[in-house]
């Protein structure tokens, strides 16, 4: 019973936005003009659930590319009126239209002459009257049993939301790497913002040595530094090459006297090398493609200024 019961529920909701689709036209069109054009923020407001899901509709603007902010309408006529100037546009969440706390607030709205959005199930409503574009989000039935829970309609309210942020940032030609300015601590904004300064190993814990020394010292110095490999250079302190613990063991067991040899006999020549600028994420790739674990970060005259180790990538989520 439970079950079916479950799916008849999600049959009610998916219906219900089914149906916003063939009202999409004139009226969804003009509120996208005034959202393109606002030159202040889109004020968002509601009253219960109608309320929770309107801080939904400003939370996605305003990480796609559209400030926002939301307004509780009780605490409006209190002082947060404060909040919304001429430059704004509000976008009014109400199921029946006549919620007391938004239609109070229409005469000062039209005072300080901010356009109003109305999404409501019911177009002929007082707030739908004065309000400068209607988004019809009517439902046949709550999916409660006693179609009085707020369910099928705030179902609908939120996805017409999600219809206009989504438009709305296109409209702005709102790209993957704003995206990321926004959201700098998901994966995306790591991608696309950290780079390889932000993360590469400098000073004490990047070894540097000439290719003069020996094996030895430039173990120590990779040890010293924990590290798994050291920046090998020339005496005009341009990179050389790189000595790696995959060196290190190519040539132990040829070589007794390994530690004693000058480290550019056994060094890798011609690394794989990154600009500091560059994004870590092209680090990343540099590394997966070539499959190793270090890469020696460089600046324009070729002199080693940092080391990239495939552990850095991990924890920084890349």
């Amino acid at each position: 019973m439970s079950i079916q019961r479950a799916r008849e529920v999600l049959r009610i909701e998916a219906e219900a936005i089914r149906r916003l689709i063939p009202r999409i036209g004139r009226s969804f069109e003009a509120a996208i003009s005034l959202l393109a054009s606002c030159k202040g923020r889109v004020v968002v407001t509601g009253m219960g659930k109608a309320g929770l899901i309107g801080q939904k509709v400003s939370a996605t603007m305003s990480s796609t590319g559209t400030p926002s902010h939301w307004v509780h309408p009780a605490e409006a006529t209190h002082g947060d009126l404060g909040r919304i100037t001429k430059h704004d546009v509000i976008i009014a969440l109400s199921n029946s239209g006549e919620t007391e706390e938004l239609t109070l607030l229409l005469p000062v709205i039209k005072r300080i002459g901010a356009p109003l959005i109305t999404l409501t199930g019911h177009p002929r409503s007082t707030l739908a009257r004065h309000s400068d574009v209607v988004l019809d989000v009517s439902v046949r039935r709550e999916a409660c049993s006693l179609n009085l829970a707020p369910t099928s309609s705030t179902t609908a309210m939120l996805a017409m939301g999600d219809a206009l942020a989504v438009v709305l940032a296109e409209r702005k030609k709102f790209k993957e790497r704003d995206f990321a300015l926004l959201h700098p601590g998901g994966q995306l904004g790591r991608r696309l913002l950290l780079r390889v300064r932000d993360l590469m190993r400098t000073g004490a814990s990047h070894p540097v040595v000439r290719d003069t020394a020996k094996v030895k010292a430039v173990l120590l110095a990779i040890t010293k530094a924990r590290a798994g490999s050291a920046s090998v250079v020339d005496r005009r302190g341009r990179l050389a090459g790189i000595f790696t613990d995959g060196d290190l063991r190519r040539h132990l067991e040829s070589n007794g006297s390994l530690t004693q040899r000058r480290v550019r006999d056994v060094m890798t020549h011609h690394p794989k090398t990154i600009d500091p600028d560059h994004l870590a994420a092209e680090a990343a790739r540099l590394m997966r493609d070539y499959r190793i674990d270090e890469l020696v970060v460089v600046d324009r005259q070729g002199k080693p200024v940092g080391l990239l180790d495939v552990q850095d990538l991990l924890k920084a989520g890349l």
